[in-house]
């Protein structure tokens, strides 16, 4: 399985299993579905599929702060975004 293969996979789990927000996953599907202008981004696209696998819609929010949220995501598709423009 390639990497973003593997990117849209573990965003599908991430809906199903972890409330993974529609409109972060769009943006994701974007970056899946566009291999041409993402190739060159590999090293952020294993971090951001592995963010994606620890994902918690209540991570930041507990005493410890620990975990990925949507804000965390959000920054880490910003970066790739702004990269490949």
């Amino acid at each position: 399985m390639n990497l973003l293969d593997q990117l849209r996979q573990v965003t599908l789990k991430a809906q199903i299993e972890a409330d993974l927000p529609d409109d972060l996953a769009g943006r994701i599907f974007c970056i899946a579905n566009d291999p041409d202008r993402y190739r060159l981004y590999r090293d952020d696209i294993q971090d951001l599929i592995n963010k994606i696998c620890i994902y918690d819609t209540y991570a930041q929010t507990g005493y410890v702060g620990m975990g990925v949220d949507h804000l965390i995501l959000s920054g880490s598709l910003d970066r790739i975004e702004q990269k490949a423009r």
